[in-house]
């Protein structure tokens, strides 16, 4: 039987993945930037909150510190990164991330190599709250920062904001001609991105309480890009609806050996179900199962 501990730490990790997921339907799924680094921005915020905290600072000052440190990131890359066309920002995004990943790899000095950082302090004291206590805490904690960023989100896309977004997406020549700047709001767009990414890997940090590169491979990337295209990239619900849907693929694996005697891996188990349902998504439901809506201006 499925305990109520296994389902509360999928929910967190979901809104966890939500978070993220919504980060690449703004960049990506409005405004139509290929960003292949992902992981990069979701290890800034666990690596800059887990420093920060395991050397005496509380962890709400690590979860700004991170938000800050990454929406700079984002807005440094940004600068060369969106003046290239998409394929080519996709490459710079991607040798971004991976250069990141093996830079905390091999040198030991900045944050244990990798050993990584163990000892992260949680949100809460376990030690003197029930585990279910534990998990709902950082449940409703995941959830809290994910609407704020659901309502930032969608009311930036439900605005003139969020009608440069999609023209930009559609036809950038087009959009630079009614006077709009585009570099200005792809800027910001890729800040935001970034930091709301960075959030989600620094309540990642404190929940799991440990942090090493190999955490953040590219895999982590690509598992976003699949929740995004399965969701809706071009929605905001649908980084939820995504996030749910491939992880409770991931996690139902897991235990689907305890019910079913298959003769396939749990992890092939889980790569073969998330890679059927994507090409079932993209063959009917292109859009995703969160269809794009029309801008309400608000």
């Amino acid at each position: 039987m499925i305990s109520i501990e296994f389902i509360l730490d999928t929910l967190v990790l979901t809104v966890l993945f939500a978070i993220v997921t919504l980060s690449l339907n703004l960049k990506y799924g409005y405004t139509g930037l290929l960003d292949f680094g992902k992981a990069a921005f979701f290890a800034t915020g666990a690596y800059v909150s887990g420093l920060m905290t395991t050397n005496g600072y509380p962890p709400i000052l690590g979860i700004l510190t991170a938000i800050v440190i990454a929406a700079l990131m984002g807005l440094l890359i940004s600068i060369p990164a969106i003046r290239v066309r998409s394929d080519y920002l996709a490459i710079i995004t991607l040798v971004f991330s991976e250069t990141i990943r093996i830079i905390l790899k091999n040198e030991s000095w900045i944050a244990g190599g990798v050993l990584g950082i163990r000892g992260i302090p949680p949100l809460i004291d376990p030690r003197t709250t029930p585990y279910q206590m534990y998990l709902l805490t950082h449940l409703l904690i995941a959830l809290m920062l994910y609407m704020v960023f659901f309502t930032v989100s969608w009311l930036l896309t439900n605005s003139p904001f969020g009608r440069i977004l999609k023209a930009i997406r559609e036809d950038e020549i087009a959009s630079a001609m009614y006077g709009k700047n585009n570099t200005l709001v792809k800027a910001f767009v890729f800040s935001f991105s970034c930091a709301m990414a960075a959030s989600a890997g620094s309540l990642y940090a404190h929940y799991v309480g440990f942090v090493s590169p190999d955490l953040f491979v590219l895999a982590i990337t690509l598992q976003v890009w699949i929740m995004s295209i399965i969701g809706g990239p071009s929605t905001i619900s649908g980084s939820f609806i995504g996030a749910l849907t491939v992880l409770t693929i991931a996690r139902g694996t897991r235990i689907i050996k305890d019910y079913l005697n298959l003769p396939i891996d749990p992890n092939n188990t889980m790569f073969i179900l998330t890679g059927i349902l994507l090409i079932i998504t993209i063959m009917f439901r292109p859009t995703g199962l969160v269809k794009e809506g029309k801008i309400k201006v608000v």
